[in-house]
C-alpha cells in the first residue's frame, strides 16, 4: 500500500513563492519590451507576468501555515515540483509571443534557460531582445539554483529548507559554511551577485559591448549558461579583453563557492589545500596545451591564434558554459576529443557548472587505483583518499552509482535520439550537451547552431535530459521508485 504523508500546504506555499519570484523577474523584460515598443513579444509578457505574480501571491499569502520542516523525501518532491512549475511559467512568454507556435519549443527554451544549458530550438534571428533578456535572467536564476535563492528568505516565511538544498544543490554535497542553511545560501548569493556586478562593469569598460550585450553576456557567464546576443557568439566582438574577462568569470563560477566563503573569512589556505580545485586547474591547463599544439602542428595555425582559440574554447567546455568563439568542427580530432572529455568532467562541486564534476572523477580514479593495488596485495587495506582525508565507503558507493547511472542515461539517450537518423557525432554530442548542461554539440547541431532539427517529441525528451542533468539524475529518478512512496520508507 502506498500512503505517504506530505505537507502539501507548505509545499504549495513554496511553489507560490517560487512562482512569485519568477513573475517578478519576468517583469524586467516586460518593462524593457514596453520601453522599446517590441510588439513581437509584448503579448507574451502582458499575459505571463501578471498571471505568474497573481497566482504566486495567492498561493504564498493565502496558504499561511505554521513553521514547516521538510523531511528529506519531501525535499525531493518539492525540488522536482518547483522546477517543473518555474519552467512551465518561464515557457509562457515564449509561447504567447510570436517566437513559436508550439508549446514544446517554448518549453525547450525555458528549460534551457533555467538549467543553464544555454542552447536553443530556434535561430537567433527569431529572438527579440526582451526574450533574450528573459532567457539571460532565467540563466542567472538557475545558475546558483532558484531554490537556493528561496532558501535565504524561507525562514522568515516559516519554512525550514535544509533538505531542499540537499536535494537541489549541484555536486556531491553542499557544505554548510554557517550555522543556518539560510545564512549559507545568503553567503553564496552575495558572492554570485558580486561576480555579476564586477563582470558587467569590466565588459562595459571593454568598449566593445553596449549595455544590453554586457547584461546578457554577464548573466549567461556567471551562471555558466553561455548565452550570447549574436549568432556569431563571442567572436562577434573580436576582443581579447572580452574573451579574457568571460574566461576568468567562467572559471570563477565553476569553482566550489564554499571556497569563496573561506577566502572571505581569512581561511585562504583552504583554496591551496583543495584537491578538487588543484585537479581542475591542471585539467584546464593540460587541455589548453594539447589543443594549442594540435592547432599549430596539424592545422598550421599561428601560436598566438592557436592559444587564443584553444584557451577560450577549452575553458568554455570545461566550465560547461558552451560559448563558441571559433569553429571547433574543423579542429583536429584530438582537440574535439579533448573538448568532449571536458564536457564529461564538468566543473567543481557546489558551483554553477554541470556534468559529472571533478570531485567524482577524482574519487573514481582513486577507486581504480585501489583496485589495482588490491590485485597486487589482496590482503592490504587501502583507503580511498583525497589529500589526507579518507572517503567513507557510503560516499564512494554513491559516487560510483552516480557515474554508472550517468553513463547509462547517456547511452539510453543516444539510442533514443538515433531514431531521428542523424550522424553519430550529432546524436552522441547532442545527448551529452543536454545531460552535461553544456548546450554545445557537434555535427549538424553545431552547423545549424541550434536544436531545431529534432522532432518535437525528441525536443521534449531533450528538455527532460537538461532537467535530469541540472538536478543530478537521482532527484528525478527517485520519484519513479515505488520504495520512495512507500509509507514505511
Amino acid at each position: 500500500m502506498i500512503n505517504v504523508k506530505i505537507n502539501y500546504k507548505a509545499m504549495v506555499r513554496l511553489l507560490g513563492i517560487i512562482l512569485l519570484i519568477a513573475g517578478i523577474a519576468m517583469a524586467i523584460p516586460w518593462i524593457y519590451a514596453e520601453l522599446i515598443h517590441d510588439t513581437t513579444c509584448l503579448k507574451g509578457f502582458r499575459i505571463s507576468t501578471p498571471l505568474s505574480i497573481i497566482i504566486g501571491l495567492v498561493l504564498s499569502v493565502t496558504l499561511n501555515s505554521d513553521r514547516a520542516k521538510f523531511r528529506l523525501r519531501e525535499g525531493y518532491i518539492v525540488v522536482a515540483s518547483c522546477w517543473a512549475v518555474v519552467i512551465l511559467a518561464g515557457a509562457l512568454p515564449y509561447y504567447f509571443s510570436s517566437f513559436t507556435c508550439t508549446f514544446i519549443d517554448a518549453l525547450f527554451e525555458s528549460t534551457s534557460g533555467f538549467t543553464t544549458t544555454g542552447c536553443s530550438a530556434a535561430g537567433y534571428d527569431e529572438f527579440s531582445h526582451p526574450l533574450i533578456l528573459w532567457k539571460a535572467i532565467t540563466n542567472w536564476l538557475g545558475g546558483m539554483g532558484i531554490l537556493v535563492f528561496a532558501i535565504s528568505i524561507l525562514p522568515a516565511l516559516g519554512v525550514n529548507g535544509q533538505f531542499i538544498v540537499r536535494a537541489e544543490a549541484p555536486g556531491p554535497a553542499l557544505q554548510k559554511t554557517m550555522v543556518r542553511m539560510s545564512d549559507s545560501a545568503k553567503v553564496l548569493y552575495i558572492t554570485y551577485f558580486s561576480f555579476t556586478v564586477i563582470e558587467f562593469v569590466l565588459l562595459l569598460l571593454s568598449g566593445k559591448m553596449p549595455v544590453f550585450d554586457a547584461i546578457v553576456t554577464t548573466l549567461g557567464c556567471v551562471s555558466t549558461g553561455g548565452l550570447t546576443v549574436h549568432p556569431e557568439g563571442i567572436a562577434f566582438y573580436d576582443s581579447v579583453f572580452v574573451e579574457v574577462v568571460i574566461s576568468v568569470f567562467c572559471i570563477l563560477s565553476s569553482v566550489n563557492y564554499v571556497l569563496y566563503h573561506y577566502l572571505a573569512t581569512g581561511k585562504g589556505s583552504y583554496l591551496v589545500k583543495d584537491v578538487e580545485l588543484r585537479a581542475y586547474c591542471i585539467i584546464i591547463f593540460a587541455s589548453i596545451i594539447i589543443c594549442t599544439l594540435a592547432l599549430v602542428v596539424i592545422n598550421d595555425v599561428s601560436p598566438a591564434t592557436a592559444l587564443r582559440d584553444a584557451g577560450f574554447e577549452v575553458i568554455s567546455m570545461a566550465t560547461t558554459a558552451g560559448y563558441m568563439r571559433s569553429t571547433y568542427l574543423v579542429w583536429p580530432v584530438v582537440c574535439q576529443v579533448t573538448l568532449i572529455a571536458l564536457m564529461f568532467i564538468g566543473g567543481c562541486s557546489s558551483s554553477t557548472s554541470g556534468s559529472i564534476k571533478v570531485i567524482r572523477i577524482l574519487v573514481m580514479l582513486k577507486l581504480i587505483l585501489r583496485g589495482s593495488m588490491k590485485r597486487i596485495h589482496p590482503r592490504s587495506v587501502v583507503a580511498v583518499k583525497l589529500g589526507k582525508n579518507a572517503i567513507s565507503a557510503p560516499v564512494v558507493s554513491a559516487i560510483t552509482a552516480f557515474i554508472l547511472t550517468y553513463m547509462m542515461v547517456l547511452l539510453v539517450s543516444i539510442f533514443i535520439l538515433s531514431f531521428q537518423g542523424f550522424s553519430l557525432d550529432t546524436t552522441f554530442t547532442a545527448a551529452l550537451a543536454m545531460l552535461s548542461n553544456t548546450g554545445a554539440a557537434f555535427g549538424e547541431a553545431a552547423a545549424v547552431g541550434n536544436f531545431s532539427m529534432f522532432h518535437p517529441l525528441l525536443k521534449l525528451y531533450l528538455s527532460g535530459l537538461m532537467i535530469m542533468g541540472r538536478l543530478e539524475l537521482f532527484t528525478i529518478m527517485i520519484l519513479f521508485s515505488r520504495t520512495f512512496w512507500s509509507k514505511n520508507h
